[in-house]
């Protein structure tokens, strides 16, 4: 990766042992395509006044040429993202079907339907 992996954490304190699972995660990310330039991991906690749990958001840019890809993980409504490890453990997984699936195209694995139709 040309850039080193930016995260950034929103209403809730930075923790060293959390920074270094994000960036396990980004790293298997690499497997699916290695071209990637730069990701940025945002975690957000939210508010304290929320009733209904303290349920995590993941966001993650992976940027790649020629384009970003972008994961914006809100996770179920259930209370599994509670669980700051399970939100980023389900945006990693939607990541890495992103990532796949572009360097598909890029190999010309994939059918691009309609975008040459008349």
């Amino acid at each position: 990766m040309e850039n080193p992996v930016k995260i950034q954490f929103q209403n809730m304190d930075a923790s060293p042992a959390l920074e270094e699972h994000i960036r396990e995660k980004v790293a298997g990310l690499e497997k699916y395509f290695d071209r990637i330039t730069s990701v940025h991991v945002v975690v957000e906690a939210p508010h304290r006044h929320h009733y209904k749990g303290k349920l995590y958001e993941v966001r993650i840019n992976i940027h790649v040429p020629q384009k970003e890809l972008v994961v914006n993980h809100n996770g179920p409504q259930d209370h599994s993202h509670e669980d700051v490890y399970v939100a980023i453990r389900d945006a990693f997984h939607a990541a890495a079907r992103k990532v796949e699936e572009y360097a598909r195209k890029l190999r010309g694995e994939v059918k691009n339907h309609g975008e040459n139709q008349k």
